[in-house]
Parts: C-alpha cells; sequence; structure tokens
C-alpha cells in the first residue's frame, strides 16, 4: 500500500507542470478516446475481473454496469488508479516530485482533516456511520496506512530509487489502461455517490483570510477514498476466511450428513423426532436448515435461559448476523427479538406463558422442543400443551426428541473417541462397613491401575463420579494420602457447595508429570465439561430429590443411576480423545438399572404448575394429556396446598390473590410474600428477602468450618431466624459497596461468603421489582432515573464514571474466559491456597455491571430499602414471611429444655420429630427458643410439661427435607399463634383470651379486605383509583398498628400438640347445642349463626367455628352470663360470650366512627399537599404553610 504514495507525488508533480490550455486538451483527448474504444475497453476489464463478484449493502454499491469504460461519471480506471482526467498523464511523465513536495507527502495527516471527511464520507446515511466501532477502526486502519507509507517515502527519498515505481504506474497510449497487473485492482468494491467533483462541492466553505484552514484537494479526496475502499475489502476478506472456517466447521458435523433426510422429513410430516447424540450439531444447525429452506417464524426451547443466550450468538455467528435482528433470544426480563426475528431462542417457560395469551401459538410456524429428553417439570407440561396444539394447528411444524404419536425418528449418532469399558464391581466384603462411611478401597485401586498400566508423561487425568458430598470427602481423604505417597496426582473436588473460584480449579493444568483426580457428583454429567479428562470411575449411585406429599417433605435418598446417565458418565472419558471409563458395578447391575431417570414431574410438589394451568382455563386438572402423568395424591396434595394459601376456590377457581400470584413465575410461598409486601409498603426489604431466598446459600462451607470465619460472622446472627440473618449479610455487603473503603471480594472472602451469590440477589431483586410492575402490583420506582436530582456538573461526572466504566468493560472482554494456569500442589496432594489470589475476570465483570448499574445516590437507596429501620418493622417483615410460609409451621417438642441444640426435636403438621438443619442460627443457639423459669406463671391448673407462659415460639419454615434425618429448612420465629388442629391453646384469663380473639379476628378480615382492594386498585381501568387508595392507606394503618399491639399483648397460655388421637376426641360432631345470639362478626346485625354439620358448633367465620370443643373441666355454659369489662367503652357488663362479643362489635363501630370524624375535621382545617423534601429524603403531605416551616429549619441547621 506503501507504493501507491508514489503515484500521488507524479500527480502533485504534474499538476503544477500541465496547466492551461494545453491540459484541459490533453484531457477531451483522452475523454474522446475511451468514448471510441468503450466496447474493446470493456472486454479488457472483464478479462482482468473475470473472478470479482459484485453486492450492495446500504451505501455501498457495485453494479457490473460500472465496471465498463464510461465517459459519465468515474471510470474504471478511476476507481482502481484513483486519478482524475487532469492527472492522468503524470503516469507518462515520470519526472520527479520537488523536495517541498516530498516534505508534504511525509508530513500530511489525514486526521488534520476529520471533520471535512466525516461530513463527506460518514454520516447518518453511508455505510459506516460516525462514532461507531466500526468508524474507530478504520482511523486506526488509516493511522497504520498512513505510517507505513511514510516509511517506504523516505526509504524511496533516501535512495532516489523512483524507476520501479514509475514502470508499474505506465499506462498504455491507446486505453491508457496499466500495463502492469496489480493485485489492489480487484477491490471487490465502490462507493456510491461518491464522485470526486461531488465531494469538492459539498466541503465546507473556508474564509480567504485563514491561513491555517487548508481545504482537501480532490488528489487527496481521492486517496482517502482508496483507503477506505482497501479497508472495506479488507474486512470482507476477513468475513470470507470466517465463513470459509465455519462453513468447513458445520460441514465435519455428524448432522451434516442428514440434512437432506431431516429437510424431507418435515416436509412431509407436522411431528419429527430427531434422536442426535452430543456433539452432533442439532441444536446450532437444525434451526438453520429450516432457515434456508424457506421457514420463517421459528421458535427453539431451551430449558436454562444461559443456553437461549449461548446458542443465539452461535447461531448469529454462523449466519453471519451478529449485528442483525434475524437471530434474537427471548427470555424473563431479557430479549433481543424484534418484529423481523426469524429464529428465536427462548426458554420452556415463556413460551408456556405465550400460550396463555395465544392458545395458538400464531406467531410461530416451527416450533424447536430442544432437550426434552432431561424431562424437567416445564418440559413435560409443555410437551402435553404442544400435543393438544398439533390437533388444533395441523400446519404447524413440530421438531422434538421425545416420542410422541406415530412420528418418524431420526437418529444422528454423535462425536466422540473410542472408549475402553471395563467393569470393577465391588466385591459384598468391600460393600459391607460398619459404619455409614462409603469404603474408598476400590476407588485407590483405580489410582494404582493407572499408574502401573500407563505412563506418566502421557496426559490424562481421572473424574470419578460419586453420590454427594460425604462420599467425596471419604474418598478424598484415602487419595490424598495415595498422592503424598505417590506424588503424581492433585486431587481435586466438585460439587455445588463450593465457591466458583474453588470450582474453577477443575479446569486449571496440573504441573507436569502429574493427573489431576477430581471427586464430582454428577454436576460433571451434563453441566460442566473438563477437558484433558481421559479416565471415568462410575460409582452407579447418585444422590437423587424426591418429594413425599403426605409428609409435604422433600428426600434426598441414595439410589442407582439410570442407563442413560451411566451412557453420559462414560461418554465424559471420550471428549477430547480415546479414553477408559471404569465401571464399579457388573453388567448384571447395569441392566437392572432404569433405562432413564425419573421425570422431574414425578419428583417435585406441583403448585405452581397447577395454579399455571388453572390460570390458562384448563377445565379439568387431572385429565390433561402429560406424556407420563404424575401421581395422583401430588395432583390431590398441590390443589389443597393452592387452597390453604387461599390461591383457588373449593371450586377450583381462582380466587384475587390467586390471580396475582398466576402472574409471578415464582415459588408460590415466594409470590405470596412479596404481594403481601406491597400491602404494607414492606416492598424494599421483602425484595431483598425473596431474592436471597431463591438463590444458592451466599454462606460456603469455610463459613460454617472455619474457626475464623464463624467469629467473624457473629456480628450478623440475628435472633429472629435465618433469613433475618440473610438479610443482615446481604445489607452489610451493600454497605462495604456504598463505603468503598474496603475491596467486597476480600470482605466476602474472608468471612466465607461467595460474592457472587451477592450479584445475583441484586439481579434478581430487580427482576422482582419488574414482575410487581407489570403484574400492577406496584408502580415500578425507576431506580435508573436518579439523574433527575442531580445537578449538571453531577451529571457530568456520572456520564464521565460510566464512559470509563464501560471502557473498562471492554477491556475485561478482550481477555475472554478464564485462562487455564498450572496448579500449586501442596504437600498433601491438594491444591494449594496461593491459587485463591487469581483474577476472576467474571467476578469482575459481575462488579462493573453492578457499578454501570447503581451508582452512589442508587446504591445508597438500595442499602436503605434493605434496612429495617424500627421493631415495627421488623414485626411487620415476619407477618409477611409467614404469611407466604404458611402452613409451614413448626411447634417445640415438650421435652426440649433438656436437650441441647442438635437434639432438639420439633413436630409440624404432617412430620413429627424432625430436627433443626445444623447449619441453622437456632442450632448453634438454642436458647433462643427455650422459655426461662422467670417467664412461666406458676398455676395449679398448669403442669410442668405444658406451663403458662407468654413467651411460647413457634417456627416457621421454608421447607422439610430428608438425609439422614428430616430437618427443618430456613426458619424463623412465627409472631402469633394457630391452630388448624394441631395446637391447643390454654388461657389463663377467659375475657383476655376474648378479646385477643375478638382483635385477631377483626385483623384477619381487614387483611382480606385490604387485599381486595390492592387487587381492585391495580387494575388500570379502575373507577375512583385516588378514594380506593386513600381507603387502603387507611386499612394498611390500621392493619399495622393492630397487628404491633396483638403481638404486644401480655396474655399468659399454655401450648400442646395435639396428636390424631387427641383430635378424634375433640370435638362434639353435629349439632347445634345452646348457641343464641347473632353472629358478631357478620358484616351486619343480627346475622344469625350458622351451624357446622362436621365439627359442630356454629361458624363465627369461616375460620372460627364457636361451642364445638368437649372440654369436661369447665362448669360454664354458652348461656351462662358472667361479670366483664368492654375493652372499648370501659362499661361493665354482664352477658355471655357472643351477647359480650356483639357489645364489643359495636362499641368499636362508634370508636372508629368517632376518630373518623375527628381525623375528618383536623383534614378539613388545613389543606394538605404532598412534599418531597431531598435533605431528608421523604414525601410528606403537609399543609403550605408546614412546608416553609419545613424548609426554614433545614436553613436554621
Amino acid at each position: 500500500m506503501g507504493k501507491d504514495r508514489e503515484k500521488y507525488k507524479h500527480h502533485k508533480h504534474h499538476s503544477y507542470n500541465h496547466q492551461g490550455k494545453h491540459h484541459h486538451n490533453k484531457e477531451k483527448e483522452s475523454y474522446s478516446l475511451k468514448r471510441k474504444n468503450d466496447s474493446y475497453g470493456d472486454s479488457v476489464v472483464k478479462q482482468k475481473r473475470a473472478k470479482i463478484n459484485y453486492i450492495e449493502v446500504d451505501n455501498l454499491s457495485v453494479d457490473p454496469n460500472e465496471a465498463k469504460c464510461s465517459k459519465t461519471k468515474e471510470n474504471i480506471e478511476k476507481k482502481h488508479f484513483l486519478c482524475e482526467p487532469s492527472t492522468k498523464a503524470s503516469y507518462k511523465c515520470g519526472s520527479a516530485n520537488s523536495k517541498e513536495d516530498s516534505e508534504e507527502e511525509i508530513m500530511f495527516d489525514f486526521k488534520d482533516y476529520m471533520w471535512q471527511l466525516d461530513k463527506l464520507f460518514f454520516s447518518d446515511n453511508d455505510l459506516i456511520k460516525k462514532n461507531s466501532q466500526e468508524y474507530k477502526d478504520f482511523w486506526k486502519f488509516l493511522q497504520k496506512y498512513q505510517s507505513l507509507s511514510r516509511a517506504k517515502k523516505i526509504r524511496e527519498m533516501s535512495s532516489n530509487d523512483i524507476s520501479k515505481s514509475d514502470e508499474r504506474q505506465i499506462l498504455s497510449s491507446t486505453f491508457e489502461l496499466p500495463l502492469k497487473f496489480e493485485k489492489r485492482y480487484c477491490i471487490n468494491f465502490a462507493l456510491k455517490n461518491k464522485e470526486i467533483e461531488g465531494l469538492q462541492k459539498k466541503l465546507p466553505p473556508i474564509d480567504l483570510e485563514d491561513t491555517q484552514t487548508k481545504r482537501l484537494s480532490s488528489k487527496r479526496l481521492s486517496e482517502f477514498k482508496f483507503i477506505l475502499l482497501l479497508y472495506l475489502d479488507f474486512n470482507q476478506k476477513q468475513k470470507y476466511d470466517k465463513l470459509k472456517t465455519i462453513r468447513e466447521a458445520q460441514n465435519n458435523l455428524p448432522i451434516a450428513e442428514y440434512k437432506s433426510q431431516i429437510l424431507d422429513t418435515i416436509k412431509n410430516n407436522s411431528v419429527t423426532i430427531i434422536a442426535g447424540d452430543t456433539g452432533c450439531g442439532k441444536s446450532t444447525q437444525l434451526p438453520q436448515y429450516l432457515l434456508a429452506s424457506g421457514y420463517i417464524n421459528i421458535a427453539c426451547t431451551q430449558p436454562r435461559r444461559i443456553a437461549c443466550i449461548s446458542l443465539c450468538k452461535r447461531v448469529s455467528f454462523e449466519t453471519l448476523n451478529e449485528y442483525g435482528t434475524s437471530v434474537g433470544f427471548q427470555i424473563r426480563f431479557e430479549k433481543t427479538k424484534t418484529e423481523h426475528t426469524k429464529i428465536v431462542f427462548l426458554t420452556e417457560g415463556l413460551l408456556l406463558r405465550q400460550v396463555a395469551a395465544d392458545p395458538l401459538l400464531q406467531q410461530y410456524n416451527v416450533i424447536i422442543l430442544d432437550e426434552i429428553h432431561e424431562r424437567h417439570l416445564q418440559t413435560d407440561f409443555l410437551l402435553g400443551v404442544i400435543k393438544c396444539l398439533n390437533v388444533q394447528r395441523p400446519d404447524i411444524k413440530i421438531i422434538l426428541m421425545y416420542f410422541m404419536g406415530k412420528a418418524p425418528v431420526i437418529q444422528i449418532p454423535g462425536r466422540l473417541y473410542p472408549i475402553d469399558l471395563k467393569y470393577f464391581p465391588i466385591s459384598i466384603v468391600e460393600k459391607s462397613s460398619q459404619s455409614d462411611k462409603i469404603n474408598p478401597a476400590p476407588y485407590i485401586r483405580i489410582l494404582q491401575l493407572v499408574d502401573s498400566s500407563y505412563p506418566s508423561n502421557e496426559r490424562g487425568d481421572l473424574l470419578i463420579f460419586l453420590s454427594g458430598m460425604k462420599e467425596i470427602t471419604t474418598v478424598m481423604e484415602a487419595a490424598k494420602i495415595y498422592a503424598q505417597q505417590t506424588n503424581k496426582w492433585v486431587i481435586l473436588s466438585l460439587h455445588s457447595s463450593l465457591s466458583i473460584s474453588e470450582q474453577e480449579k477443575v479446569f486449571d493444568l496440573p504441573p507436569e508429570g502429574m493427573r489431576k483426580c477430581i471427586l464430582s457428583t454428577n454436576i460433571a454429567e451434563t453441566s460442566v465439561t473438563i477437558d484433558g479428562v481421559r479416565f471415568v470411575v462410575d460409582s452407579g449411585k447418585v444422590k437423587e430429590m424426591s418429594f413425599d406429599p403426605i409428609h409435604k417433605m422433600q428426600k434426598l435418598k441414595e439410589c442407582n443411576i439410570s442407563q442413560a446417565s451411566a451412557e453420559q458418565r462414560k461418554g465424559r472419558a471420550g471428549r477430547t480423545g480415546p479414553g477408559v471409563c471404569f465401571r464399579l458395578y457388573s453388567e448384571e447391575e447395569y441392566s437392572s438399572f432404569a433405562p432413564y431417570t425419573n421425570p422431574e414431574i414425578k419428583r417435585v410438589p406441583l403448585d405452581s404448575l397447577i395454579l399455571q394451568m388453572i390460570a390458562m382455563g384448563l377445565p379439568n386438572i387431572k385429565l390433561f394429556p402429560f406424556i407420563e402423568p404424575p401421581p395422583m395424591e401430588c395432583l390431590d396434595f398441590s390443589l389443597k396446598e393452592l387452597k390453604s394459601h387461599s390461591a383457588i376456590t373449593t371450586e377450583e377457581t381462582l380466587t384475587p390473590i390467586g390471580q396475582l400470584l398466576s402472574q409471578l413465575p415464582l415459588d408460590i410461598s415466594l409470590g405470596k410474600m412479596l404481594i403481601m409486601g406491597s400491602l404494607f409498603h414492606q416492598l424494599g426489604p421483602v425484595l431483598s428477602l425473596t431474592a436471597a431466598m431463591s438463590v444458592q446459600s451466599p454462606f460456603t462451607n469455610r463459613a460454617y468450618r472455619d474457626p475464623d470465619c464463624v467469629q467473624l460472622n457473629k456480628e450478623f446472627i440475628s435472633s429472629h431466624g435465618d433469613p433475618f440473618t440473610l438479610l443482615l449479610v446481604y445489607r452489610e455487603w451493600l454497605y462495604v459497596k456504598t463505603k468503598g473503603s474496603e475491596d467486597s471480594k476480600r470482605w466476602a472472602r474472608k468471612r466465607g461468603f461467595e460474592e457472587q451469590r451477592f450479584y445475583e440477589i441484586t439481579k434478581l431483586r430487580q427482576q422482582f421489582s419488574q414482575m410487581l410492575h407489570e403484574s400492577g402490583i406496584r408502580s415500578l420506582v425507576d431506580d435508573g432515573d436518579s439523574k433527575k436530582h442531580l445537578t449538571s456538573s453531577e451529571r457530568a461526572k456520572r456520564y464521565g464514571e460510566l464512559y470509563q466504566l464501560k471502557q473498562m468493560k471492554r477491556t475485561l472482554h478482550k481477555l475472554g474466559p478464564r485462562k487455564c494456569q498450572v496448579l500449586k500442589v501442596d504437600h498433601e496432594g491438594g491444591v494449594a491456597e496461593g491459587n485463591d489470589d487469581d483474577r476472576d475476570v467474571s467476578l469482575e465483570l459481575k462488579d462493573l455491571d453492578f457499578k454501570i448499574r447503581y451508582d452512589d445516590t442508587k446504591l445508597h437507596e438500595l442499602y436503605k430499602e434493605s434496612k429495617l429501620e424500627s421493631f415495627k418493622d421488623v414485626l411487620l417483615l415476619k407477618v409477611i414471611l409467614c404469611s407466604g410460609l404458611y402452613p409451614n409451621l413448626a411447634i417445640a417438642d415438650e421435652h426440649n429444655n433438656y436437650k441441647p441444640g442438635s437434639e432438639q426435636l420439633f413436630h409440624t403438621v404432617s412430620k413429627p420429630f424432625v430436627v433443626l438443619h445444623p447449619n441453622s442460627v437456632f442450632s448453634s443457639d438454642p436458647e433462643i427458643l427455650q422459655i426461662n423459669q422467670s417467664d412461666i406463671l406458676n398455676s395449679s391448673d398448669f403442669t410442668e410439661r405444658h406451663p403458662c407462659s407468654n413467651k411460647h415460639h413457634l417456627l416457621s419454615f421454608v421447607s422439610l427435607l430428608e438425609t439422614n434425618k428430616p430437618y427443618l429448612i430456613q426458619m424463623l420465629i412465627c409472631p402469633f399463634m394457630v391452630f388448624d388442629n394441631f395446637i391447643e391453646l390454654k388461657f389463663a384469663d377467659r375475657i383476655g383470651a376474648q378479646n385477643l380473639l375478638f382483635e385477631a379476628v377483626n385483623l384477619r378480615i381487614k387483611w382480606k379486605e385490604l387485599l381486595e382492594l390492592r387487587v381492585r386498585a391495580s387494575t388500570p381501568s379502575i373507577e375512583n383509583q385516588d378514594k380506593l387508595s386513600s381507603i387502603s392507606r387507611k386499612l394498611e394503618r390500621e392493619l399495622s398498628e393492630g397487628l404491633l399491639k396483638l403481638y404486644l399483648n401480655e396474655q399468659f397460655y399454655s401450648c400442646k400438640r395435639l396428636l390424631a388421637a387427641d383430635v378424634k376426641l375433640l370435638f362434639y360432631g353435629p349439632g347445634i347445642r345452646d348457641v343464641w345470639g347473632t353472629n358478631p362478626f357478620a358484616d351486619d346485625d343480627d346475622v344469625p349463626c350458622e351451624e357446622n354439620v362436621t365439627k359442630g358448633g356454629v361458624y363465627l367465620t369461616p375460620f372460627v367455628t364457636y361451642n364445638c370443643l368437649i372440654d369436661v373441666k369447665t362448669n360454664v355454659t354458652t348461656i351462662t352470663s358472667y361479670d366483664s369489662i368492654c375493652p372499648f367503652c370501659d362499661a361493665e357488663i354482664h352477658l355471655d360470650t357472643l351477647e359480650r362479643l356483639n357489645h364489643m362489635k359495636k362499641c368499636s363501630k362508634n370508636c372508629k366512627s368517632s376518630k373518623d370524624e375527628k381525623e375528618t375535621d383536623d383534614n378539613s382545617s388545613v389543606i394538605n399537599k404532598k412534599y418531597y423534601c431531598d435533605v431528608c429524603d421523604k414525601t410528606f403531605f403537609i399543609s403550605v404553610r408546614d412546608v416553609l416551616k419545613h424548609k426554614k429549619s433545614h436553613a436554621s441547621n
């Protein structure tokens, strides 16, 4: 490219020596000559450019007609010789440039004319737009081009050798074409509407008195145009090289041989099954085959969000559509899909939500269900929906990997290296052990076998599949002893409880002459691929999670793997080269394994799924065409749970809260917490807490086992329970981020926390907030709009920070994924701790994303929202959590006062004798749950086993998990008592108990009313929305005050768990006895009580039955009158129980009316307005006079 400068040097010299009429005549003569020989010149050009294909892209245009030597516009020699008619004679003269011209050539820089060139070549209508990434890359290219040209010019000036340059540029006398061909003449581009004469006219005028500013000459414009074409041609060649590599890789995939068969089968059938092994290319190539065959609106589902994004990027790359919209993805809260998208990758759950809005999925012509062999819960439901869709829309093409009806199956092999399979069954003697620990001897023998059979200089690592953490720990201890003796092995572990940095060590390289031994759970079957693994040891065991609907408990039990899992484990040995698989079981045992893993629909609770099905309008859940129907008891249990959450009615239709829950793609308990948090304006801490409970715990094993970590983390322990401890830890991390004096990564590592979990909590918190906004439950407060409170200087500072952060992010992206490193081995055969200081690029990227989204102001707001300001906030948060977790409640065993924390027992409604999880706050400090002797009321009516106190505790828990014992997971202390045929309360003061019951029932009624008002107010078309909001705020205030008052009551009572035998003898049975009076909790007065035909007595509310219990000890009947005092009017009254409750109902209404009148009078005396104080960061409803007073108070301070 540097030699082209010589040509421009001749141009300049010639322009100074050929002027006037002679120059004009020469130009005219050349012009007429070209017209006469137009056809012949065309043939010459065609011969020179026979292999060139022309394209047209936006402003960039090349037309075959332009290749002809034409009199109009720029001729072909102009495009490739980049000279004007006035300068063509310079090719023939061959004279040397002057010294001044040469110096000008060397010193010239296009950057000095950037403002002129931007107007001519880089407008919004041009191919390369100003300030784009391609624009910046071009100027780098130009700078490099000019530097090479200057260096060549200097060499030529020093040697005075220009003959070679002149010889190359001499033109023929007849056609004025070069006598020698150069590759630069084969540039496959021309710029449309970029003729030099037209560009010169577009140049802005320059003041003649301005001697500093110069105007670009036609020669310089031609030169710049030529450089721009060179850059475009260079980019195009890079794309062609990339495309060639892509096509070669695609043709080498196993699926390429079946392309025609696949397309023919899809064309002739509505449902097609493609059974492809790992690595065959089905996920990336099939959508491309369909697109190339003319299919559009193609939906491809994936079970995981990360798979949607990665596949979208890969298919976009292979179709050269990385910056286009033909290929996109759509997941929750994020999408690149547009109206022009032809292939979209989306999650199974999102497609199900689209079915709810569009049952026939009219927006799609082809639906590909990928990875359905994993049989996730959403997968099985989606298969049933698609089965129905296939009947209603026979035109739609469905492609899947599971048998459905009489669909044709195409089997595609994978791409694996040969694997030598060896069976080494464990003997009965080694299997039998006195302890419950696994015997590590068979695994150590495999290590010895590898050492003796394969030279140490041959690379190849060992992957051992074990069932769980306990087994990994046992084998690891023995393997480290062997590694220490032989100095040939590095022992590593891989399971979900490890931190991210510890998990990534399995991808690093062992030192020379050593091998890695990786002890892993089934996480390495599909989720993780480790290069370099040559040997695999399969124990044949896995710990599988199942759900017991009878006891409402999840069970993690060890069982045999399936044959499909065994093949998957074997395949890990042949990913990168020939390998060996050692199976520690016999071929007979392998034949006894189940063919496939039990589908998830049979192993998990179905509450959320059934709620979604009801919301979609399915008439009968039990008749839905599941591929493999779940057990009927699981369906019945889920319906019962939804009714207990008040999500559906007894007729199995949605309630108001059920409608809201169906719009939230969350677990029922978490969704209910978010709804209740919005009711009480406690959404900030509830969002943080629900997000923290939705991700994996940030506490790693070190947080519980390292003494230093345990000591440091004591400050975060909350006596209220595990969720509050989690909230305190997250809030402290936000404080470290806000303060900025300490590195948050170092802070988290020192305490045994996984910082990536905190970033996940923050992101999930924002997503939950957006979900509530989309469902209409709350108005989304845009935390990204904090710039409206910033001054112009603060905004400028923030823009500067964002620019720097984005630059740092680009730099980190260029570093790519984490590079493999050589492991440092300690003296025990493990990995030295020094590797923990390695740079974690992924964590740094998350930190940069966090800083880009949250500046100091928004970070402070986030910290403030996650903080509990008062005891009232703590109480309301407890109420919200317990309302979401109900009916997951546990009562302490009556003998717990005599047991240590690890042996204390609790009882749930469905499962007795459960224990606290060892990582729980209450397990490390069980005294929190015990009743002190000073808090017990001594009375002859109460026994020592069931003492009378006002400090009884119930535990509310997230779930039950059974491993070797049934454990309570994530507990907190429940602020109130429940009954449900489960707990019996006996009060010391009968009148106090009645007052307590009256308050509790009215609070529950207000709770329901507030929820209905919130649902109505969230509807966009609701009338009188302001009035409803005012009423709901008033109800919320009354409810908050009432809950606080109820919690602080000092009533003494005993608490006893009811057994099944007790419940049988608890109720009278059908019939009304001695009930005279009206219902005190009815909306209207004088409403008679309704009989409870099951328990006996009468209904006062749907959840309170009066006079149904058998009590042989009391002498008081329902018609017995007694003296008492009304808590509202303080009057002494002599009434029976129902009469007294009716009296309290009237008095409470009168008190409420008088209070409302007083508030109305107070509000009418002044006109209050909404006022936001940026100093206090609060919103007030005060009068104009009070606003001035408030401002004055800040001014004086």
